[in-house]
């Protein structure tokens, strides 16, 4: 079993109640939740607030969790002599957020094309934990655990459904379907910062709704 790391991620809405999302470069050009992963310092609130300024340019204030997801392949065999493992295991923390201004306060970083989209007019070409994540949020859901359904390619990343999937958002690693496509903002999976041992994400399971 791979280690389990941690990232974060968030549905950043505006004054208008739109979602902004992240289309990467690669992993099939798929929207994502804008975010990334957790240094060693920082608890998730903190990173997300961090993560989220420096993608999009925007100042966010977190307004809850709407749940955990687990991405990855969970109980995958060891690998035959000579070939890649399962990709990691990644518990993503996933708010929601609104933004504090009316413009953004910075620059955001390149290789992500930012837009914001009406909740009833969302793109189709979203990954998987994007989907399930904004599902959850527009719904009011609070506090559920998650391990959304890979999809056939998945088996080359960590979810090949956050962005590229994550985070970012909602389309993570950069490349075409690299390890670690469902991490938000295009995260490293295998850099964020180590989970407590045995800590997993379970599958799915609101615990209470808004």
């Amino acid at each position: 079993m791979s280690a389990l790391r941690w990232a974060v991620a968030a549905v950043v809405v505006d004054q208008a109640g739109r979602v902004l999302l992240c289309r990467q470069a690669g992993a099939g050009r798929r929207w994502a939740l804008p975010g990334g992963r957790l240094r060693h310092d920082e608890s998730p609130p903190q990173a997300a607030v961090r993560e989220i300024r420096a993608e999009t340019g925007w100042d966010v204030e977190l307004v809850d969790l709407v749940g955990l997801y687990r991405l990855g392949v969970p109980d995958a065999p060891p690998p035959p002599a000579g070939h890649c493992g399962a990709p990691p295991d990644v518990l993503v923390h996933v708010f929601r957020a609104r933004v504090r201004a009316d413009a953004p306060v910075a620059t955001p970083t390149a290789g992500c094309h930012l837009d914001w989209h009406p909740p009833d007019a969302l793109p189709e070409a979203l990954t998987p934990t994007t989907r399930a994540a904004l599902a959850d949020a527009l719904a009011g859901r609070s506090g559920v655990l998650r391990h959304p359904p890979a999809e056939p390619s998945a088996t080359r990343g960590a979810e090949a459904a956050l962005g590229t999937e994550p985070t970012g958002g909602a389309e993570p690693a950069r490349g075409a379907e690299p390890a670690g496509a469902d991490i938000p903002g295009g995260a490293d999976p295998s850099g964020g910062a180590g989970a407590p041992p045995g800590q997993r994400g379970p599958g799915t399971r609101p615990t209470s709704r808004r």
